[in-house]
């Protein structure tokens, strides 16, 4: 069937889109210790971040506060209120003194994040300046297990106050991330689950100077499958305040790191089984 295409624009000169620049994602790291190991070298833009003092003003956007926290030991130490309390599903298990913390990065070293919403309305909280509690999550699909960072905003500065285990499966997203684990993994169930037709907006695979926005049909998808970022073994969310339902919506949001990569992927359950139904490159 040949390709549908509603129109083809030309870029701008400033393209806001990061596919020209997309590189392909480290193998995910997925250490499930207390503390995560320091050994790798920093990449240049945790080096920029960590010989730079971060400003107050940080402490408004979590997003300003996340990044200096990754990337400098100095104020990751500060900013960890020890000792710190580990559960396993809500118990307490243990505590983790100050001496026996190493420097967690989170995301800095995979050159993109995740986030998970129901919907785009959700997407203001990531400005919002009065939240106070935020939670990242780690998801290891193979392992089935999420770890929770868990942040409070205290007497006006972010602290880190505790990490939760949890399985997978008591997570509020557990029908989606399930789906999404063999969607990532497993090309042919995955091309089984791309909805016809697929609004599509992005690079033109025969033309790098254009633009497509239109319809795909399912058998289109591996044309354009290499240019979506996919993680397979680990994933991150961050929980800015967003109350999660038993949706039948998944926004699917992919961002770089000082790469200019964005993707937004939007997956729809249909008659009880979820199809990525909208790709924006």
């Amino acid at each position: 069937m040949p390709v549908i295409v509603l129109a083809i624009v030309l870029p701008s000169l400033f393209y806001t889109y990061g596919c020209t620049e997309t590189k392909a994602p480290k193998k995910d790291s997925v250490p499930m210790t207390s503390v995560d190991s320091d050994s790798v070298a920093e990449d240049s833009s945790e080096s920029i971040i960590s010989s730079t003092p971060m400003p107050k003003a940080a402490d408004e956007l979590f997003d300003d506060f996340v990044f200096n926290f990754a990337a400098n030991k100095k104020l990751q130490y500060k900013r960890i209120v020890f000792p710190l309390k580990l559960y396993s599903n809500g118990v307490l298990k243990k505590e983790i003194g100050s001496s026996s913390w190493k420097m967690e990065h989170f995301f800095m070293r995979q050159d993109y994040y995740t986030v998970i919403l129901d919907n785009s309305r959700q997407s203001r909280l990531v400005k919002d300046t009065t939240i106070k509690d935020v939670i990242i999550e780690k998801i290891y699909l193979d392992r089935k297990t999420v770890r929770q960072y868990i942040f409070k905003r205290l007497d006006g500065k972010w602290m880190m106050t505790a990490i939760n285990n949890k399985p997978m499966s008591k997570n509020k997203n557990a029908s989606f991330l399930k789906f999404y684990k063999k969607f990532a993994n497993d090309s042919a169930y995955q091309n089984s689950h791309i909805y016809s037709p697929l609004k599509f907006s992005g690079p033109d695979p025969d033309d790098d100077f254009s633009t497509m926005h239109g319809d795909l049909m399912p058998e289109q998808w591996p044309a354009f499958s290499s240019q979506v970022v996919l993680p397979k073994h680990m994933i991150y969310n961050i929980l800015y305040g967003q109350k999660y339902t038993e949706s039948s919506t998944k926004l699917f949001f992919i961002r770089g790191i000082s790469n200019g990569l964005e993707q937004d992927l939007t997956f729809r359950r249909i008659n009880g089984v979820w199809y990525l139904t909208k790709l924006n490159i």
